[in-house]
Formats: C-alpha cells, sequence, structure tokens
C-alpha cells in the first residue's frame, strides 16, 4: 500500500491552482469538472507520477471549520520538502509569498512556515 493522493482544503480553487503550480512550481496533473467544482491535483515536478496533491473545495462547514481552526492555531495543512530551504525562502519571498515563520534550526531539521493564499500555512522542511 501506498500514498497517492493527499488533499489540502482550500477557498478558491482557482486561486489555488494558481498559487500551487505558478507560485511554488507544482505541475498540473487533473483538471476534471465534478459538477460544481474540479479535481484538481499538482505534482512535483520532480516525480509526476508520484503522490498527487488534490486541492479540494472548503465548502463543507466542517472542511472550513477545520481549515480555519488550525489556521488561526499557527499549524500547518501539510509540509513539503526542500534540497535547500534557503534558496527555496528565498525564491518564495522574491515571488510575493508571506512568511509567518523563517527558516529556523529544529534539530536536525530546518523549518519554515508561509501562508498559502488560499486559508492555509504550509511549513516546509530541509531535512
Amino acid at each position: 500500500m501506498k500514498i497517492i493522493v493527499t488533499s489540502i482544503f482550500v477557498e478558491d480553487q482557482d486561486k489555488a491552482l494558481a498559487f500551487y503550480s505558478e507560485t511554488l512550481g507544482f505541475v498540473k496533473k487533473h483538471d476534471v469538472p465534478t459538477g460544481e467544482f474540479r479535481w484538481i491535483a499538482v505534482v512535483s515536478p520532480e516525480d509526476q507520477k508520484g503522490t498527487e496533491l488534490l486541492l479540494e473545495p472548503n465548502n463543507h462547514p466542517a472542511a472550513k471549520a477545520y481549515q480555519k481552526k488550525i489556521f488561526s492555531d499557527g499549524i500547518p495543512a501539510t509540509m513539503f520538502g526542500v534540497a535547500d530551504i534557503h534558496a527555496e525562502y528565498t525564491r518564495l519571498i522574491e515571488k510575493g509569498v508571506k512568511f509567518t515563520m523563517e527558516p529556523t534550526k529544529m534539530g536536525d531539521f530546518t523549518i519554515a512556515v508561509f501562508d498559502d493564499t488560499c486559508g492555509n500555512l504550509i511549513q516546509i522542511i530541509q531535512q
């Protein structure tokens, strides 16, 4: 068994697709109409057959409440690995990304946290 898809709630699918592809650099793998919303999944350009990240609409009240609560408590919704966190931090700052935590050493790891503009905090980590 392996993880093939994981999801993140987003407030606006178009805005999320733009941010995750144009700003972060993920590749759109699926964009399929599913009634009122779409099945939009992105993947890492380094592993296009790897785990997909589903940009899932937060239209359910439980999804909205969950997303708002973890955001307000400063809890990242997910984590992405990077090879060089300082270079990635600089690249994203230059693209206008707002960080809530600059790269910070935590034992053997360095982490940073940013706002994805879609209702989530995202953590990046260099292991």
